[in-house]
Parts: structure tokens; C-alpha cells; sequence
């Protein structure tokens, strides 16, 4: 059990030189990221009000004395391991620590687990952990399982491939190749809509697809934006294909009955972009491998 430098504990779940997203197509106005998923009629943007006040969930938590927040270990820049100092560390883990801290007011009360991609809803639903801070996109289908906050991220789906690859599209990259995502992804959804897809293979985590293209066992990796500039400044043989699909938004996961708890969380969340935290942690983590300036990437209705 490792300590983070804010005291949150880190529980398992059972620099280098960073290159740059190339320019991305300009999205059609239709293609807003409420029309994610196609014969789904949702508002991804919307929450519960913001609020301060604590209510039977928040006490609950309180009452158990630990909050824990399920992160992501192996995306580089959002949630990894630093080799040097054995702490995970990250956008999604800077952001996790500040709510779990605003919530419990002590961040050796809160406790981050390291959660699959493809355990994400079902840790919120067994109440393995209390919050989901994990790159985890807000989708209709989701929304049926388990709470959301207010969107923190704007994201879109990208196409990965080795740098010998001659493709220079999504289309070119994934029509009749063995194309790697991480199960109950976002990407997998994408992947398996078209048609022209040769194989598509699903692994617990993403950082499992780059290992895949590594060994030459995948033609392309897809991921959202964030984790494909992650997964390109970590292997310098590898590169993003211009173009982007499937607008989205990130947000926070819990149960679906926790609307207090939801109301908190959101209210730390207008106070962490207010007082500038939000923004200092794109630069510090992100900037260097995305394409745009932080405003781009918060979630407003466009």
C-alpha cells in the first residue's frame, strides 16, 4: 500500500518526450456529443445542482470514514505510476484527491483503487468504490447504470498505429485491420458500428492495446483523444491519425441513488475550475501532448 504525496492511499484492483495530436477534421455542427449513441435521447451535460450540504450518502461515507475513488494506473499523463517515485500521479488523480479531500475534508480519509476499464460500472454498482475518476465517458447507456457529474472533459475517439503505418485516416487505419480497444470502451462501441472493421480485439485496459501493437499483434489502437496523445508519448514508434469521431464528455461516476453525493461532487467541480486548479492541472499534465489550449477541452455547450 503506497502513499501519495497528499496522504490518499492507493489500493491495486486485483517524462519523456511527448508528441503532439495532429490536427483534428472540423466537426459537422450536427455532431454534438449528446448524439453519442445513435437512438438514444439523452443530455450527457446534464446533473443535479451543485451543492455544499451534506446529505445521507455524503454522511454515510463520512460515517465509514474513507472515500474510495476508483483511478486508472496505466494511462500516462491522466493516471500512472511515476518509475521514480512508485506514486501514481496524473490529471484524473489530481482531480480525484481534490474531491475526495473537499468532500471528507482529510485526504488520509480518502482512498484511491486502481479500477479495469471494463470494471468501471460494476465497481460503482457493488459498491467496491464509492466515485469513478477514470476517463469514463458519459454515455446514455451509462447513464441507465449509475450517476454522472457534470462533465470535467471534452473528448472524441482517436486511431493510434505504428509509426511504418502507411494509413493516414481512421478509415485507412481500421477498414480490414485488427484493431485493438479496451472492453466497455467507448472506442469498442465505435469499432464495432462499422461494418469494415477487419477484427476488432478487447483487453481489460488500454494500455494493453499498445503493448498488442508493439508485439505486431493489433494494426491500430483506438482510444480517446487524451489516452491516444498519452500512449504516443509514451512509445516514440507509434503515431495519431488525423481525424476524430465521436464527440464526447468525461464525468464522475457513482450510484444512481447518491444525488447528494452527486451534488457535492459537482459543486467541487465548479469550485476546481473556478479558483483555476482545473486549468494548472491541463497544463501541468496535459499540454504538452494535446493539440489545443485548455479551454477547448471544458465541457460547454457548443
Amino acid at each position: 500500500m503506497a502513499l501519495l504525496a497528499s496522504c490518499a492511499v492507493v489500493l491495486g484492483a486485483g517524462g519523456p518526450q511527448g508528441a503532439v495530436l495532429p490536427a483534428a477534421a472540423a466537426l459537422p455542427p450536427a455532431q454534438a456529443p449528446q448524439q453519442e449513441q445513435a437512438g438514444n435521447d439523452c443530455d450527457v451535460y446534464q446533473s443535479v445542482p451543485p451543492s455544499s450540504e451534506d446529505g445521507p450518502a455524503v454522511k454515510a461515507i463520512k460515517a465509514k470514514r474513507s472515500l474510495v475513488i476508483g483511478i486508472d494506473q496505466n494511462s500516462f499523463r491522466w493516471g500512472s505510476r511515476n518509475p521514480n517515485t512508485g506514486q501514481i500521479e496524473g490529471f484524473d488523480i489530481d482531480l480525484a484527491k481534490a474531491v475526495g479531500t473537499a468532500i471528507m475534508g482529510d485526504p488520509d480519509k480518502v482512498v484511491l483503487k486502481a479500477v479495469p476499464t471494463s470494471g468501471r460500472v460494476e465497481f460503482i454498482q457493488q459498491g467496491r468504490v464509492d466515485l469513478i475518476v477514470r476517463t469514463m465517458t458519459i454515455t446514455c447507456d451509462r447513464l441507465q447504470q449509475v450517476a454522472f457529474s457534470k462533465p470535467y472533459f471534452s473528448t472524441s475517439q482517436r486511431v493510434v498505429v505504428p509509426k511504418a503505418s502507411p494509413a493516414k485516416t481512421i478509415d485507412e487505419a481500421v477498414d480490414g485491420r485488427t484493431v485493438c480497444a479496451a472492453s466497455s470502451s467507448s472506442a469498442e462501441e465505435e469499432l464495432k458500428a462499422r461494418p469494415k472493421v477487419g477484427k476488432i480485439v478487447s483487453v481489460e485496459n488500454h494500455l494493453d492495446c499498445l503493448v498488442l501493437m508493439q508485439l505486431g499483434k493489433v494494426d491500430a489502437t483506438m482510444t480517446d483523444d487524451g489516452l491516444a496523445a498519452s500512449q504516443a508519448a509514451q512509445d516514440q514508434t507509434v503515431r495519431v491519425v488525423d481525424g476524430e469521431v465521436r464527440p464526447a464528455v468525461m464525468g464522475i461516476a457513482m450510484l444512481k441513488n447518491s444525488t447528494d453525493l452527486t451534488a457535492r461532487v459537482n459543486q467541487v467541480l465548479a469550485d476546481y475550475h473556478a479558483n483555476g486548479a482545473w486549468r494548472a492541472g491541463y497544463d501541468r499534465w496535459l499540454k504538452p501532448y494535446m493539440l489545443n489550449d485548455a479551454d477547448h477541452y471544458w465541457p460547454d455547450r457548443r
